[in-house]
Parts: C-alpha cells; structure tokens; sequence
C-alpha cells in the first residue's frame, strides 16, 4: 500500500493544498487558509490526510453534527490528486471519514463526487445513490458587467464595516435553504476561528446589503492572489428579502471590487437546479467549466 492515513495536523497544510489544486482546481484553498482551519479548537470537523512517505497524497474531511441533532445527516469529502488514484488511497480515506461520522451519530452521509463514471461507480459501489448535479462556473472578471444598483433604503457594505456577529446570523439563517445540502456552519466560536479569521477570506471583497444593522444579502469572498483567482464561499439572501434581486447586487458589487484589487477570474458552484441562482451568475457572465453529483447513503 505504502501509505497511511492519519489525522491532519498543521504541518500537513501545503501538502493538503497542493492535493486540493491538483484534484478541485477551481476551489480557493491556500496553505496558510487550511493551516488556520487545522489550527482551530473544535468538534464539527474530523480532518484526515493519506501521507506516503511523508508526503501527502490525499486529503478528506468529515463535517460532525452536533450531539443535539436528531438523526443527523454528516457531510464528508474525499480528494486525491490524479496522479495519486488507482491504488487505494481514495477508499481508506473514505472508509476514515465514514468511520468519524459513524462515531459521531450520523444517519445518513453525504458526499460530492466527480463527473465521470468512474467516481460515479465508486460511490454506488458502496451504497450511495447518486442524487443531484452541481455546477462548477468561471467568470472573466474584465469581463463582468458594472454593479447592479442598491435598492432604496439598503445601504452596501463590506465585511470590515460588520461585526462577526452579523455576518453568522446572516450565514445560519441562508444555509439551511442550499438545495444541495452542502452548506456546514459550525458553531459560532469555531466559525470565528476558522472562517472569520481565515486568511483566505478577503473581507474587503466580501460585500453585503443592510436593512439597518441586519445584513438581509450578502457575499464571502475568497481568494489565491498568487493565482489571481477568487470563490464565492456562500452566497445568500435571507428568506424575508428574496425575490427582490439582492443577490445579483451583493456579487456584481463583489465581482467588480475583486477586479479592481488585481483579480482576474471567479469561480462559482451551485446546485444545477438552482434556477434564480445560476440565472444570477449567467448575467455575470459565469460559463460551466465542470459539473459533480451528491451522493446520499442512509445508514
């Protein structure tokens, strides 16, 4: 086999970056962002790598429940580089992962995987259905057209005029309405830690909309300035305030501001049938570059 998987550890951070360029390049995860997750204190996620000799060959990752949760369904993820498949790294990885979901009371589990039959076979392989399509989508930030006007009444801010506060309020409440499922938001504390203070978070770029002091739309910027590319972590207007556009105001501001800091492209997902959404990022100027499927397996 020659390899063992292991817990993360903060050392492991530019080998998990690397893996995470290699096999979901278009996902902005620096070493010195995944460092300061490993570095964080908390109990909503198991971190895992496959580590040969040293060197890190694959990185995955369980997202835990809360103790409190009833019959809880666990998020993980699996990624190996290309180079690194065919022998085994990817199924140890992903039976660890199962394994700390299990431990932590999961009911059902839930991954993305790739495009391709291949992924596709491995994961009904082990009981998982198959169940809805993502996107994966670029935008020329030369290209993206000029912001869309603030609505009467709101006023545009960016994350460095919020409290953190603000903006986990704002997260909790747009999260549990992701259609995918993939939305994980860790208790505040760890949140803090590991997202609010993450150095790949650009609060400067990372705009949104208030209605007084309650921000009702907004945008969290990531970014890799070596690579010049940047990814919208969560987009999301609170439920009271959809319908009324925000969104398309929220990540025009945010596109343009990246532009203007030096960036030059911007990287999206969603959930394929996430119709007002990818209607959004289509008059962006967003186009498909890639797709995934979520997989689903009740335990």
């Amino acid at each position: 086999m020659g390899f063992e998987v292991r817990r993360a550890v903060p050392e492991d951070a530019a080998g998990i970056a690397a893996v995470w360029a290699a096999a979901v390049p278009y996902l902005v995860k620096t070493a010195k962002g995944i460092e300061a997750e490993l570095r964080v204190r908390g109990s909503s996620r198991a971190q895992l790598v496959a580590v040969d000799g040293g060197r890190v060959v694959g990185s995955g990752s369980a997202y835990l429940p809360d103790p409190a949760d009833v019959a809880p369904r666990v998020r993980f993820s699996v990624q190996v580089p290309p180079i690194e498949r065919g022998r085994g790294v990817g199924s140890d990885l992903t039976t660890a992962a199962i394994e700390a979901a299990v431990e932590a009371g999961a009911r059902s589990l839930l991954v993305v995987v790739a495009d391709d039959e291949q992924s596709k076979a491995f994961a009904e392989h082990r009981g998982f259905a198959i169940g809805r399509e993502m996107s994966h989508s670029r935008a020329e930030l030369a290209e993206v057209p000029a912001p869309a006007e603030v609505p009467s009444g709101l006023r545009l801010v960016d994350f460095g005029e919020l409290t953190p506060q603000q903006v986990y309020d704002a997260t909790t409440a747009v999260a549990g309405g992701d259609p995918s499922g993939l939305s994980h938001v860790p208790p505040y504390d760890e949140w803090v830690a590991g997202g609010w203070s993450n150095p790949d978070l650009r609060r400067d770029l990372s705009v949104a909309l208030l209605d007084g002091s309650a921000v009702v739309s907004f945008v969290a910027t990531t970014a890799d300035p070596e690579r010049k590319v940047i990814w919208s972590n969560l987009t999301g207007t609170v439920p009271a305030y959809r319908g009324r556009g925000l969104a398309k105001v929220v990540k025009s501001h945010a596109l343009n501001r990246s532009h203007a800091a030096g960036f030059e492209a911007a990287y999206t997902g969603n959930d394929a049938n996430n119709l007002p959404m990818l209607a959004v990022n289509a008059w962006l100027g967003y186009r498909v570059v890639g797709s995934a499927w979520t997989a689903e397996k009740t335990l």
